[in-house]
This record gives C-alpha cells, structure tokens and sequence, in this order.
C-alpha cells in the first residue's frame, strides 16, 4: 500500500503541471481506482476468514450442549458408579432412538454406566436384609411426584435440589405449552394449574399401571448429604418470599423440638436440621409439614425405586453426560434440549460438607446416615467415613 501511495502522488503531480485543466478528472479517476484496489482487498480478507472456519472443523472439539465449549473429564470419578460393569442392558430402551440430534461421541459408553446403575439397583433391591432401607408402598404421596408426558411416554419421578426445575421444563415443553425452555416464566413452572404438567396421581388405576409398565421412567439422584444442605440453604437460610412457611412454620416447630439450648435466638441451623432428619421418631413432625418434606426427605420415599422399574438414573455430579443421554434414550433429543449447566455446579463439594457438618456430634450424624443408608447404598454413593470417624 506505500509503494501504491508514493506511485499515485508522483503521477498526480505530473498530471498537474503539464495539463492543469485535467488535474479534477486525474485525481478523481485515481482515487477511484485507489478505493477499488482497497474494496478488493478487502473482499479476499473476508473469503479468506470464512474459508478458515470451514478448514479447521473437523479439527475443533464438539459442544455437545450450546454454549461456549467446557472440559469434560473421559473418566468417571464421582461418588456414585463403583465397580461398574458391562451387564445385560434390555432394561434400556432401544427401538427408535434414531434422531436428527448427533450424540456425544461417548453414548455407548454412557448406556453401559447407566446399564451398571440399574442393574446395581436391581442386585440391592432383591437383598432381603436391605429390604426396610430401600422398599415401600406405592402410596398417592409417590404417585403425586411422578410427572406425566403422554405424548411421547414419559414419567419423570421429582427429586427436589437435584435439578428437578431443569427437568421441569423440558416435560413442559415436550407438552406443547411452551416451544424451548428459555421462553417458559418462572411462574409457571412450579404452578401446577398452569404448567401442564398432569401427575400419575391424577389417573385412575388402570392408567397409572399402563403408563408404569410402558412408559420410559426416570429420575436423578445426587450425594445424600449434599443434597440436604442444598435443601436447608434454600429453604430455611435464603427463605424465598413465596414460600414464608419454611422460616414462620416449620423453621420453629423443629427448633422447639430439637434446639438444645432454648436461649439462643438464632433462626434455625443445621445441626437442628440434622437432628430432626436422625430422629427414628420423624414421622411425628413430616405428618405436620405436609408435602413439602419432599425437599429433605430420602429418594426411596419419594420415587419407590425399589417397587418401579425405572429406564434410566442420572447422577446430579455427571448430568453434563445424563442429560443428554437420558433424552436420547427416551427418544426425544431432537425436540427438546437440557438448559444449559454452569460450570462446576455439579460438582461434589467435600469441602462444603466438611463445613457444615463441622461441630455436629457424631452420634446425631451417624442416626442420619442411619436414615439415608438406603439413598446412599441403592445408587453407589460412598459412606461418608471422613464424618463419621
């Protein structure tokens, strides 16, 4: 571009003193061919820029889940998923599972982690010794939490502080209400009169027992004890404004039964939390509180693992990989996709465990894990011995 610059003035200047009245033609003339030569240039630039997207893809590593591209570990190390093994995988689902959506490139290693759950859940749940932990009554309580999609034959079991809003609104959606997850209000998602969202309870018998047995089932699970902390932040520290109950009601009912020290005025705390969950005699209080034990209470209580054949389980810590595996399997992928997940908040925090469980004696931590053996032992999460030690 210099030499064309120092060209062009040497010209002009000529132009100029042999025939001045030409000199406005010149200069126009060259400068068009000057913005021409820059337009061209500029036009190679962009081909070139375009064209290097197109070079490099099949080199760029897959986003499986929109959005900038995060780091997935090939291995899988969380507290779930011990010792898991290639097993006989008809439980899953495998007719029409062909989608417009491509899969992860891991999928079949996926199906057996999931094969490895279920056929861990079947081993424990045919133990007789381990029969009071993990077996119950299908009651309405349990057919309440179950979420129906009959359009595309779906039952989704609610477990409260494991992503069960996410969830939510992906069986909202798949209901036609809403065309995508991101145009759903946050009022309507837990509004069950505007939701569209029918549960199992709301069917007669028969239909409750064609949909079990035909439909695909499932639901997510995460560490025990750190789901118990997440329910306390939410409900008894953060204290939305549209569920007071939690701080007015229930907040006091477990202070004056289970405060030590009366004299404190503090508002509830954890070690009260624990305390009511240990004791073998809660009962007594959950009849009180109503449905919304359902944010503390065990995963055996609220979904009957035990006593319904689910298809698939996910896992709170590895969601990044259960989400879409658990669409896929389920046939929708194509329709529907998981909201995106923040970096890390899947992740098991033992750090945060340690901390809120410091100070609790060890005699109250071990009657809770008494209660949540079952949750602990059904879907591979290891006792928690840095506690209990």
């Amino acid at each position: 571009m210099i030499l064309w610059d120092s060209v062009s003035e040497s010209v002009v200047h000529k132009q100029l003193t042999r025939k001045r009245p030409c000199a406005r033609w010149l200069i126009s003339d060259i400068m068009r061919h000057h913005w021409l030569l820059l337009g061209a240039c500029g036009w190679v630039l962009l081909i070139l820029m375009f064209a290097s997207k197109f070079i490099n893809f099949p080199f760029r590593r897959p986003d499986d889940y929109g959005g900038k591209p995060k780091s997935i570990s090939a291995t899988v190390a969380t507290p779930g998923d011990i010792q898991l093994q290639l097993v006989d995988k008809k439980r899953i689902p495998t007719e029409g599972l062909l989608t417009a959506k491509p899969l992860p490139v891991d999928y079949e290693d996926w199906e057996a982690v999931q094969a490895g759950r279920l056929d861990r859940l079947s081993r424990l749940c045919s133990n007789d010794s381990l029969k009071n932990l993990t077996h119950t009554p299908i009651t309405k309580f349990i057919l309440d939490r179950i979420f129906v999609c009959d359009k595309h034959k779906i039952l989704f079991c609610q477990t409260p502080k494991v992503g069960n809003t996410q969830w939510k609104k992906v069986l909202i959606v798949l209901n036609g209400a809403f065309s995508s997850v991101d145009k759903i209000p946050e009022n309507v998602i837990h509004h069950h009169d505007k939701n569209g969202l029918p549960r199992l309870s709301s069917l007669n018998e028969s239909e409750i027992l064609k949909r079990l047995n035909s439909y695909f089932k499932f639901f997510i699970v995460r560490d025990p004890f750190e789901r118990l902390i997440s329910a306390f932040k939410d409900k008894f520290v953060q204290n939305p404004r549209s569920e007071p109950w939690y701080k007015h009601d229930i907040a006091p009912a477990i202070m004056r039964k289970y405060r030590r020290n009366h004299s404190e005025a503090k508002g509830l705390q954890f070690e009260d939390f624990v305390r009511y969950l240990g004791d073998p005699n809660h009962k007594r209080l959950d009849r009180q509180f109503g449905d919304h034990i359902i944010h503390w209470i065990t995963y055996v209580e609220l979904c009957a693992p035990c006593d319904i054949v689910y298809n698939a389980i996910g896992h709170h810590e590895t969601l990044e990989r259960d989400a879409p595996y658990i669409l896929k399997a389920a046939g929708i992928d194509h329709l529907v996709s998981y909201p995106t997940i923040p970096p890390g908040i899947t992740l098991y925090n033992k750090t945060k465990v340690e901390q809120y469980f410091s100070g609790i004696g060890k005699r109250d931590i071990q009657r809770l894990y008494a209660r949540f053996q079952g949750d602990f032992t059904l879907f591979g999460y290891k006792k928690p011995d840095f506690l209990l030690d």
